[in-house]
Parts: structure tokens; sequence; C-alpha cells
């Protein structure tokens, strides 16, 4: 422990000391010195003046040992250890820094706020292993690339059960899109990819990962391996059609930005909806339509290049047409036609030998033949079959021999026809002689 009469000094101020005595005992310069310090002859001046009149103790600044004017008070201090174990035990140092500000006005640092839970022991840092990646650099334009996924989580903490937020962000701004479903599939896939286009318009790119509902995992025939196409899922078709080019990740890591945005959001997005008493899908929702926003605000980044190149949405383009579930079914001569054991009578003329059933997101299904949208109705109840008549099982009666049939016949020597009765007949008559010589 250093005493009240001694005193730390650092390698700078022991070289200063050094050359301060050097010049004392005029040994040196003071221009010399202002060379070899790399300081004006001005401040050599001062640096001498102040070891003449205070000793070695004066090479060392004023200000050492004091505390900072800026420097907040224990009060403080206690009182927002206090509020955090109480209102934010979980919450991270920045996020609850943030809230400590919204909520209970204590303006703070980040890391004064980090620095006085690590010493507390309310937060332990986090050290994770770097794998090496190598960096891809951002889409220059707004709306060049879209990286789209879902993520299954507890987003509402045991206050509703599991769900799914899909979610899209922009590689070149960050700007961020969101909305929760019950499960991770094409339906809230087309519906999501939907809203954003009706908020952002169409990018020009999509990339997702090989998730059933993005890819389609079915073993190619021998026709389509023949003739080198690939089979599309139903939000890949949709998506295709709308002209935007569909790009497959092979990797989580391949996609990095949407995946450290839902790690981002499993942080923040959970505990702000706690704060706002969020406990539904409609409601988490609701609270993103004006989360988002502020979010984006935020944290968004200009693009490297000026300009959006999402296309907007022409009158022309109808979206329910695009993003629908598409299936082709045989026109039978009846004009019928059966899809996911429905059948529907087609009330329309038509050329066409196969018809398109699109059941749109709304519930609503559409017959087209390709051209033009057809007039048709649901058969619910189908005529019963009739069924063929039982025939009555009649029993027959066994079929035994008539008398005058050979194997009734007696025949010296036993039944001729049948050597099994012969055989027993003869044992029979020969126990019959060894009991008559027994007897006499």
């Amino acid at each position: 422990m250093v005493g009240k009469d001694m005193m730390t000094m650092s390698q700078r101020d022991l070289n200063r000391l050094h050359i301060a005595h050097k010049i004392l005992d005029k040994e040196l310069k003071q221009v010399d010195a202002a060379g070899i310090l790399k300081l004006s002859a001005r401040q050599i001046r001062r640096i001498i003046k102040k070891v003449r009149t205070e000793g070695d103790r004066g090479i060392l600044h004023k200000a050492r040992g004091r505390g900072s004017n800026r420097k907040l008070s224990k009060k403080i201090k206690k009182k927002t250890i206090k509020l955090y174990k109480q209102k934010y035990s979980d919450f991270g140092p920045t996020l609850a820094n943030e809230k400590l500000f919204e909520i209970d006005k204590i303006k703070i640092a980040n890391q004064t706020l980090r620095n006085w839970l690590i010493e507390k022991g309310e937060w332990v840092p986090k050290r994770r292993k770097k794998k090496y990646r190598q960096w891809r650099e951002r889409k220059p334009h707004f709306g060049q690339m879209l990286q789209g996924d879902g993520s299954e989580h507890d987003w509402f903490e045991d206050r509703a059960p599991k769900c799914v937020l899909m979610g899209y962000i922009d590689d070149a701004t960050g700007n961020v899109f969101a909305r929760f479903y019950k499960y991770e599939g094409t339906i809230p896939a087309m519906d999501s990819f939907k809203r954003y286009i009706k908020k952002y318009g169409i990018p020009q790119s999509i990339y997702m990962d090989n998730h059933a509902a993005y890819k389609n995992k079915k073993k190619l025939t021998i026709e389509e391996e023949l003739e080198g196409r690939k089979p599309l899922s139903q939000f890949e078709r949709g998506v295709k059609e709308l002209g935007v080019e569909f790009i497959h990740a092979h990797s989580p890591e391949a996609k990095g930005r949407i995946e450290r945005l839902f790690e981002t959001f499993q942080d923040r997005v959970i505990k702000e909806m706690r704060l706002a008493g969020v406990n539904s899908i409609p409601e988490g929702n609701k609270f993103l339509e004006s989360y988002l926003p502020k979010y984006n605000k935020r944290f968004r980044v200009l693009p490297a290049k000026k300009g959006n190149v999402h296309r907007t949405l022409e009158k022309h383009i109808k979206l329910d047409a695009k993003l629908c579930i598409k299936n082709k079914a045989v026109l039978r001569n009846d004009f019928t036609a059966v899809c996911n054991k429905k059948l529907y009578q087609i009330l329309d003329k038509t050329r066409a030998k196969k018809i398109t059933i699109e059941e749109r997101l709304n519930g609503r299904i559409v017959l087209t033949d390709g051209e033009k949208i057809l007039k048709y109705k649901e058969i619910r109840q189908r005529p019963a079959k009739s069924l063929p008549k039982k025939k009555k099982l009649v029993k027959q009666a066994p079929n035994r021999p008539a008398n005058n049939h050979p194997w009734k016949k007696w025949i010296e020597g036993g039944y001729p026809q049948n050597p099994s009765y012969s055989q027993r007949k003869k044992k029979e008559a020969k126990k019959k002689e060894k009991l008559l010589l027994l007897v006499h």
C-alpha cells in the first residue's frame, strides 16, 4: 500500500522528472529538452518551475486522486441497482439503461451501468468463441435483397402458447418488417410477404433457408430430371411469379443478418411486450406496428448507394392470384374436377383439358383455365352407389355315397376300393380270433 509520503508515477512522469533534474543541474538545455520530450519550450519552463518550487511532487497533475466533477452520487447508484433488481433483473445493461431513462427518468451511460452491475455481481460478461467467417459486403441498394425467416419461440413468456415470428430484414439498410403467426408454413410466409410488398414494394430478390415451406424437397421424377425442371414449393412458385429471385441459404451463418435480428428480438421485444402487457398474437402484431418504426429509425443504416430498387405494385398485378395455393386438376367429360377430395362442377364452357384451382389466403376458392375465371359450384353430396344384393348362403348336405356304392359292397377279404377300411377290418378279425382261442 502506498503511504502518504510516497507517490506513484507513470513512466512518462519519471522521464519528465529525469529531464527536469538534468536541466536544473545545468547538464541539459531547455531547447534540447523540448526536442527530447516533444513539448514546447513554454511547457518545459512550467515543469522546471513546479519542480523547483514543489519538489518532485510538482511533476504530478493536480487532479490526481480527486473524483470526477461529473461523478454520480452514491444515492443514484443505489437507486439504480435497486430498480434493476426489482424490474429489470433479466435485462442486459444496454436495454436496462434504455428503460431506466424512458420509464424511471434516470440517465446514465451504458458502460457506467455495466460496470456497476459487474461490481455487484448482477451481470456476468459473455465471452463467445468466434468462428472464422468470410465477411460479405452488404448489397448497395435498398430493396436489392431481402433476408427472411421464421423464429419459433416463447414470445409471450407463458402468457400465450408458443408462436412464430416471421421476419424480413433488408440487406442494405437493416430495415425490419415482422409479424406473429401460430406456425411457420406456406400461408404465414405468403401473408407476411404480401404485407411487406404492400408497405415497401416488390424486392429484387429474397434470401431464405431450406424449410419445407420455402423449398420443395420431393425427389425428382425421371421426366423432371430429363427436362431439367425442379419442383417448386407453393411459396417459391408465388415469389417467382412476381419476378423476385429466390435464393436458398445452405447454413444459418449465410443469412446471419436475420439470425442476429431474431437473437436481438428474443431479448428486446420479449421484454418490451412484457412491460406493455402484450399477451396474445393480435396484441403482439398491433404492438409491432408501433414498435418497428421506432426500431428502424434508431438502428437502420444508410445504404452504400442512393436509390430504392423496390418495384411499385402495379394495378394489373393481383397479389391474391400470385400468393396462393395452386393445384392442377383434370377436367372430366362431364365438366367436373376433383381436388383435395372435393368435387367441383364447372358451369362455363372451356376447351381446357386441365384447370387451376386456387386457394386464396382469405379462404376463397377460384377456378381458372389459364385465361379466365370459371364459374362453378361445389358438389357437396354425391349420389350413393347401389350395393349388390347379398346372396343367401344355403347349407349343402354332406355328400354321402349311395348304398349301392362299391365302398359299401362287401367283398371277401375287405373293401378293395377302400384299402384303409379293409385293413382296419382285417385287424379287427384277427383280434376276434385271438379272443376265441383264449376262451377255448
